[in-house]
């Protein structure tokens, strides 16, 4: 099929035509999720204990504590603690409540 479509066209110009949807692509979707990641992963380094947190499956609950050996942390909900692996925190809540009680 890919060479009844370079026969029609011109050659030269479907190799610019399909860097640059190439490199649209790049822009437009593999950069943002690249830095999204690192992003992501910077938060689940710094989290702190204590801090309010939502997990991936949606429980909210605080940091009871961090286990740097095997990458867990034990939330503390209002059912008891769990135990999570740390790349299952997806936001922390503390600064939502840090503001709402400003205002």
């Amino acid at each position: 099929m890919f060479s009844i479509i370079f026969l029609q066209a011109g050659g030269a110009s479907n190799i610019y035509f399909f860097l640059a949807m190439i490199l649209v692509l790049f822009f437009f979707m593999i950069l943002p999720q690249m830095n999204r990641q690192k992003k992501e992963k910077a938060f689940q380094a710094g989290i702190k204990k204590g801090a309010r947190v939502v997990t991936s499956s949606g429980i909210h609950g605080k940091i009871a504590d961090i286990h740097e050996s095997d990458n867990t942390v034990t939330i503390e909900t209002a059912a008891g603690k769990i135990k999570f692996e740390r790349s299952a925190i997806s936001m922390e809540l503390s600064k939502k409540y840090n503001n709402s009680e400003v205002s």
